[in-house]
C-alpha cells in the first residue's frame, strides 16, 4: 500500500477584488493534489505580483503576505513534481514577461513530447529558467503567431501532447485550457459576478462558488470583462481518457467528476469487490483514508460489520524525524495505529485503494495478525497496477510494480495475507457508470492513448542537460533556506 504521488492542482480567480485569498482556500482545498511546493501570481492594473515556495499551501502564506498579494485575478498551483525536481525554482505558477506581455501558467499533467521540444525551443535561442516541462508552453506562447491572426495560444497547445489542465492569466484574461482527450480534471464556476477555474468541485465548495459546467476536453475557455468565450481547439472525435484513477484515488470523495460523486463511485467500487469476492468474514477494515468509501462498500454489500480499526494520525508533519531502528515498522505506526480490542480473534477483511510496492501492506498484515486477527484478507478496490504512469502520476517503473513481477499467489506469500483479491478491470469501469472508452487505464491493461518516449521520466529534462546533480546541489541550499510560516 505504498501509495502513488499526487500530482498538482490548479485554481484561477477573475473579477474579485480578493482573488488572492480565494485563490489561497482554493489552493487549500487542493491541497491533497500536492504537497511539495505552492504559489499565487495575482494581477492588478496590469502588473503582476508573485509569492509561491515549498511547502504546505498554510506554510507559504499567512494573512501579510495575501496583503501584498492585491487585484482582482489571480492564479494558484499546488505541486507534486511529476516533471522536474523538486526545488523552489520549480514551483509554479511560472511567469514570463515577453512582446505580449506578462503571462502566469499553472500545470497539472506531463508532457509527453516535451523533451523533444525543449530540445527544438533551445535550438532556437530560448532560455530555459526551469527544468519543468510546464515552461514550455510559456515559451511557445511566446513566440509570434505562425499566421498572424493571434490564435498563438490555439498553436502552441496543438503543438504539445500529452496531459495538461492549464490555468493560463494574461494581463486582462484568465484562461482555461484541458487536453484534447480529457486526462486530468478542470472546472469552471461562478461567485457573485466573479469566474472560477478549478480542478475540482470541492475547492469551489469551500468558498461558496457555484458549479458552472467541467471545462471540456480540447476547450479554451477564455474569461474576460467580455465574459466567457469558448473555443473548441481539437476535432471532435479525439479519443476521451479520464484518468480512472481520480475516481479510485486522487479526487477528493466530496468533489463530482463528469456528474458523477467521487465517494458514490468509491462506495460502488468496494459493493463490486463484494460481488466479485464474497469472504466469509467478521469484520471490514478500512486502510484511512483512501479505503474508507470503498471498505463502506464492501460492508453495505456483504452485510459484514465496519470497523474503523486503523486510526490515521493526521499531523504528521513535512520534516518529520525518523528514529530509524529504534521502533520497528516506525513509518508504518506513525501514520496508522490499530485498536486491537477490534481484530483481535476475528476474520479480518482490509479494503484499500492500491498497492503498489508491498511493503507497507505487508506490514499491515503482520500488524493485524500480531494484534490477534485469527485470518486477515486483502482487498484492493482497483486491478493490479502493471505499468508506469506518463501522463502525471509518478507511478514507478515497471520493475518497481510489484503486480507486474509477481503473481497473485507470491504477493500473497510476501504480504503474509490469508487471500489478496484486487478488483477486475470490468468492475471497476461498472463502478463508474460511464462506459471504458471513457478512461485512460493504461496503468492497469498498457494501453496508452498518447505515444511516449519510453525515456521520459520526471528528471528527463535534467539528464538531457546533464544538469542534474549539479541542478540538485545549487539548489539544495536555496531549499535550506526558505522559512516555513
Amino acid at each position: 500500500m505504498h501509495y502513488p504521488k499526487h500530482y498538482c492542482g490548479v485554481f484561477g480567480v477573475f473579477g474579485h477584488p480578493n482573488a488572492a485569498l480565494l485563490t489561497y482556500y482554493g489552493l487549500y482545498a487542493l491541497q491533497h493534489r500536492g504537497q511539495e511546493s505552492a504559489g499565487i501570481v495575482a494581477c492588478k492594473n496590469g502588473e503582476f505580483r508573485t509569492h509561491k515556495g515549498m511547502g504546505l499551501v498554510s506554510q507559504v502564506f499567512d494573512g501579510e503576505i495575501l496583503n501584498r498579494l492585491p487585484g482582482n485575478m489571480a492564479v494558484g498551483h499546488t505541486r507534486y513534481s511529476t516533471t522536474g525536481s523538486s526545488h523552489a525554482i520549480n514551483a509554479q505558477p511560472l511567469t514570463v514577461n515577453c512582446a505580449r506581455g506578462q503571462i502566469a501558467i499553472a500545470h497539472n499533467g506531463n508532457l509527453t513530447n516535451a523533451g523533444r521540444l525543449r530540445d527544438e525551443l533551445e535550438a532556437k535561442g530560448s532560455i530555459f529558467q526551469t527544468t519543468v516541462d510546464s515552461e514550455i508552453i510559456l515559451h511557445l506562447m511566446a513566440q509570434p503567431s505562425q499566421n498572424g491572426n493571434g490564435s498563438n495560444l490555439i498553436q502552441s497547445i496543438r503543438r504539445i501532447e500529452g496531459a495538461y489542465s492549464l490555468v493560463i492569466m494574461t494581463e486582462k484574461e484568465l484562461i482555461g485550457v484541458r487536453d484534447p482527450h480529457g486526462f486530468r480534471p478542470l472546472c469552471l464556476g461562478k461567485l457573485d459576478g466573479a469566474w472560477v477555474l478549478a480542478s475540482e468541485t470541492c475547492a469551489l465548495d469551500l468558498i461558496h462558488a457555484k458549479f458552472v459546467r467541467e471545462v471540456k476536453p480540447g476547450e479554451i475557455v477564455a474569461i474576460s470583462e467580455q465574459g466567457v468565450n469558448s473555443t473548441q481547439a481539437f476535432p471532435e472525435q479525439e479519443r476521451r481518457a479520464f484518468c480512472i484513477f481520480e475516481y479510485i484515488y486522487f479526487a477528493r470523495p466530496d468533489s463530482t467528476i463528469a456528474d458523477r460523486s467521487v465517494y458514490k463511485v468509491r462506495v460502488e467500487l468496494g459493493k463490486e469487490l463484494a460481488r466479485e469476492y464474497p469472504i466469509d468474514a467478521d469484520i471490514v477494515v478500512p486502510v484511512p483514508d483512501s479505503g474508507n468509501c470503498a471498505a463502506l462498500g464492501y460492508s453495505l454489500e456483504s452485510g459484514i460489520p465496519f470497523e474503523m480499526a486503523f486510526v490515521r494520525n493526521h499531523y504528521i508533519g513535512r520534516s518529520f524525524l525518523q528514529p530509524s531502528q529504534l521502533i520497528r515498522d516506525f513509518n508504518v505506526r506513525v501514520k496508522l495505529n490499530l485498536i486491537e480490542e477490534l481484530v483481535k480473534d476475528k476474520r479480518v477483511i482490509v479494503v484499500d485503494d492500491s498497492i503498489v510496492r508491498g511493503t507497507t501492506c505487508k506490514a499491515r498484515v503482520n500488524n493485524l495478525k500480531e494484534a490477534g486477527a485469527k485470518e486477515v484478507h486483502v482487498l484492493v478496490s482497483c486491478p493490479p497496477h502493471m505499468n508506469p504512469c506518463v501522463y502525471g502520476i509518478d507511478f514507478p517503473d515497471r520493475s518497481k510494480l510489484m503486480a507486474a513481477k509477481y503473481s497473485l499467489e507470491q504477493i500473497r506469500r510476501y504480504v503474509n495475507a490469508d487471500s489478496v483479491h484486487y478488483l477486475s478491470q470490468e468492475g471497476m469501469v461498472r463502478a463508474t457508470g460511464l462506459p471504458r472508452n471513457s478512461f485512460c487505464m493504461a496503468c492497469y491493461d498498457g494501453d496508452y492513448p498518447v505515444p511516449y518516449d519510453p525515456g521520459v521520466d520526471k528528471l528527463c529534462i535534467e539528464r538531457r542537460n546533464g544538469r542534474h546533480a549539479s541542478f540538485s546541489e545549487a539548489l539544495a541550499k536555496e531549499n535550506a533556506q526558505i522559512k516555513l510560516l
